[in-house]
């Protein structure tokens, strides 16, 4: 299975001779029931085998959270909806003293679906048009991430088939 990004957001801004996208779309089909991947997006502990080495959450609307990566960067969560097993956003930003708001954070949303026993996974990241940010730090955060999605949803991947292969045996 490949990951592929999904149909590009036309609503862009132009800046430092580059398009702004209003947000990050990637989409990968896992081998592995939707109840299973549903967990190792939202449970800390099947958080830290495939996208940060430190990551607690509290998984309920309105919970709060933290993940370290190994980059260096550390991000601090504020969970907006669970909806178990197809749906869980937060939003993040990286100052910790900040209460998480469109202006100062982006919104991150996992939709998962069934499919013939696989689960479609659907990541999106938003908000770049509404944070207080400059367009040179809005073209550097949008390329990052962007490539940091691919990176880490093909992790996900990986770890989702053993965990899968694991939890049939």
């Amino acid at each position: 299975m490949h990951i592929v990004s999904a149909k590009r957001n036309f609503e862009l801004r132009y800046a430092l001779g580059q398009m702004i996208p209003a947000q990050i779309e990637k989409e990968i089909l896992i081998e592995a029931p939707i109840h299973i991947v549903w967990r190792i997006v939202t449970e800390p502990d099947q958080i830290k085998q495939w996208f940060c080495p430190d990551a607690e959450l509290d998984s309920r609307t309105g919970g709060a959270g933290r993940m370290a990566f190994e980059h260096g960067y550390t991000y601090f969560l504020e969970v907006v909806a669970v909806e178990p097993p197809s749906r869980f956003a937060y939003r993040w930003l990286r100052e910790e003293a900040l209460k998480a708001r469109p202006e100062n954070s982006t919104l991150v949303e996992f939709t998962l679906q069934a499919e013939a026993g696989n689960t479609r996974l659907r990541v999106v990241e938003s908000g770049f048009e509404k944070v207080d940010w400059t367009d040179e730090a809005k073209v550097k955060y949008i390329e990052e991430n962007s490539s940091g999605w691919l990176y880490y949803l093909g992790r996900l991947r990986d770890y989702a088939r053993r965990a899968n292969t694991a939890a049939s045996r």
